[in-house]
């Protein structure tokens, strides 16, 4: 067999898969968070620590899907006011132990992206760190609510995988369509003033699920 019949086939496998436990979310993140220790770790996304500076202390901020809480929880303990959400309860629940561990306070809630109570005009930030379980469909309410939310002069962050990603297979999901281009996000937030859209390689080490060298793509855009 041919390294690259072996390849087909791994990806193949692996995007059934993937789209499998796209149908059922909660399930999918509930199972995998009830591992011991935390899949992606507990400190925060790169992406985020470095870009962070765009908000002033004490910011309103949204962390779309957030797990375990490994951000949130960071972030708040830089002094903001934080909100997250996540479809998995599991996770959830060891987000507010995170929380308790290192004294911050984080507003948690169960919720899927459809499900969630977006506000208009409610958050300084928004962040979104590998948010790539959502088909184009689901990604495209998901990114307006995104936009909708926002204050004016409100940041957003997004970091995610991009198609080279597939060669790697470090993290993220094997379906293509999921995964970010330039292109893609510029579209979906032209309506921001994009300050930072940036592909770049690196080798990742948030615990187990995002480990090893990856294609990731970050933007930071703020709302006029």
């Amino acid at each position: 067999m041919t390294q690259v019949t072996t390849i087909s086939r791994y990806l193949s496998s692996m995007t059934t898969t993937s789209k499998s436990a796209f149908t059922q979310p909660a399930q999918t993140w509930n199972s995998r968070f009830s591992k011991d220790g935390y899949v992606f770790g507990t400190e925060p996304n790169e992406w985020l620590r470095r870009h962070a500076s765009v908000w002033h202390p004490g910011s309103r901020i949204l962390c779309v899907a957030d797990g375990e809480g490994r951000n949130s929880v960071w972030l708040a303990k830089q002094g903001h006011q934080v909100e997250a959400f996540d479809i998995s309860e599991v996770g959830v629940s060891k987000a507010r132990r995170l929380a308790q561990e290192n004294q911050v306070v984080v507003d948690f809630a169960v919720a899927g992206c459809d499900d969630f109570a977006w506000k208009q005009d409610q958050y300084d930030g928004v962040v979104a760190i590998f948010v790539q379980f959502a088909d184009p469909d689901l990604r495209a309410r998901l990114f307006e609510n995104m936009v909708r939310s926002l204050k004016p002069e409100g940041a957003l962050m997004l970091v995610g995988y991009t198609p080279k990603q597939l060669e790697y297979g470090t993290g993220g999901p094997s379906v293509l369509s999921h995964l970010y281009t330039q292109d893609l996000l510029r579209k979906a937030f032209g309506d921001l003033n994009i300050r930072v859209l940036e592909e770049y390689e690196t080798e990742l080490a948030e615990g187990d699920g995002h480990k090893g060298r990856s294609a990731v793509i970050g933007l930071v855009a703020m709302r006029g």
